[in-house]
């Protein structure tokens, strides 16, 4: 067999194994936006069938519009994201910055250090993270929220933005010096628009987890007013009885938000993970 011969199937079985998996994820999401448009009978006895005019309904979007304040789930759930992917960001490049540009003693144990926090869980400290907000008086709060999303996505950004932040031209960077640019206005007129693609990828991360947290939420925000999209969609969830059309328009108009991100920030976002791949 020639070696082009063998390099065109070898890119069509992973072009084949890439299409599988595509497939294999969309599908739930094409299950939950399907049956979200269905009765409930349709949902139970033809769930892989599109909506027809006899299954069509749009009972389940009606329930989620007359119980519950959705609208202001989804403000305190876009607040909340927005707010901590926002400092995420901006934290997590400067720390990132000032790892790849300064050499100092334990440098390299400072980028360990930070990068702990993606092996552990920062659920293992919810306890801890109860008690403190308690006793400063943030439980039921969106700053609660956004202070534990906001570090819970900072080691990630660091790890991340300071690999890309080394490939930054120094030659680059002192010209801004020689210029007289400060180093603020170096990292963010010159480092800044250099490492977009890795700043889209780190902010789709960052949101997915957040915009579809259950845990800290039911812990730390349960009341109406801070309630999230992911928590309000466990009002239709009952014990003996539970609104299935619900839960899933629920579910489906939580979707829309991740899709949007992902359409505006694909370009920059396909960049980034593929310039981590060359390094």
């Amino acid at each position: 067999m020639s070696k082009a011969r063998q390099s065109t199937l070898r890119t069509s079985l992973v072009h084949v194994a890439l299409i599988a998996y595509t497939l294999v994820a969309l599908f739930p999401v094409f299950l939950t936006i399907i049956n979200s448009f269905k009765s409930k009978q349709a949902i139970f006895g033809q769930p892989l069938r599109l909506p027809g005019p006899s299954t069509f309904s749009l009972i389940g979007y009606e329930t989620v519009l007359k119980q519950g304040d959705f609208v202001t789930y989804f403000q305190n759930s876009t607040i909340v994201t927005v707010v901590s992917i926002f400092l995420v960001l901006l934290f997590g490049a400067m720390a990132a910055f000032a790892l790849a540009e300064y050499r100092f003693r334990g440098n390299t144990l400072m980028g360990l250090y930070l990068a702990i926090g993606i092996m552990i869980p920062i659920r293992l400290g919810t306890v801890a993270l109860l008690q403190g907000m308690v006793a400063t008086g943030l439980v039921n709060t969106l700053t609660a929220l956004i202070l534990v999303y906001t570090a819970q996505g900072l080691p990630l950004a660091v790890f991340i933005l300071s690999e890309f932040m080394r490939t930054v031209s120094d030659d680059l960077k002192n010209a801004g010096r020689i210029d007289g640019l400060s180093e603020y206005a170096i990292f963010f007129r010159l480092v800044l628009p250099l490492v977009r693609p890795a700043m889209a990828t780190v902010a789709v991360f960052t949101m997915i987890p957040i915009w579809n947290d259950l845990w800290f939420p039911l812990i730390l925000a349960p009341s109406e007013s801070t309630k999230t999209v992911t928590l309000g969609a466990q009002l239709f969830i009952g014990q003996f009885v539970t609104n299935w059309n619900a839960v899933l328009a629920a579910l489906s108009l939580a979707i829309f938000p991740v899709l949007i991100l992902y359409v505006i920030f694909s370009r920059q976002l396909i960049r980034g993970i593929t310039s981590g791949a060359v390094k």
